[in-house]
């Protein structure tokens, strides 16, 4: 299934996205390396084993970005124009290596576009869940989306 246009989100709507993924440690240190962040806590076993954790924390940035990615194919796959913000970022729990992640996202606000006919802001509110139900990830995103018909 494709996204959905701007017309086709209502508000107070839940998705419980069905794509579920497993975290990796591959995972982990591939996008610590890719961004260049050196952070111990996140790439160094030895070091990670004397914290409170007793191991490396996968990268809250991936975590948030596996969240909204495991949405897309419910929501927005194809239909968004933009994303215009992320706010109410949130990590209540830590992300390990063998963690499996899915997603659930609300739809909280709509408005017009009032610079482009064509399309509307969409508001979503999306958190991540871990194997335990537990929330581990949680944000507020501004999308702008196509309209199915110009308005």
């Amino acid at each position: 299934m494709g996204g959905l246009h701007y017309e086709q989100f209502e508000v107070g709507r839940i998705f419980e996205h069905e794509i579920r993924r497993t975290v990796t440690e591959g995972d982990n240190s591939w996008f610590c390396g890719m961004t260049c962040n050196p952070a111990p806590i996140h790439i160094d076993a030895e070091y990670s084993s004397s914290t409170q954790f007793g191991r490396p924390l996968v990268n809250s940035i991936f975590t948030l970005g596996l969240v909204i990615g495991l949405s897309v194919q419910d929501t927005t796959f194809g239909t968004t124009v933009a994303n215009l913000g992320m706010t109410d970022v949130a990590f209540p729990r830590p992300v390990f290596a063998g963690d499996t992640l899915r997603s659930r996202t609300t739809v909280v606000a709509l408005r017009d576009s009032r610079s482009r006919p064509n399309t509307g802001i969409v508001t979503l509110s999306h958190e991540g869940l871990n194997q335990r139900d537990e929330v581990v990830c949680k944000c507020t995103r501004q999308a702008l989306m196509l309209r199915g018909e110009v308005a």
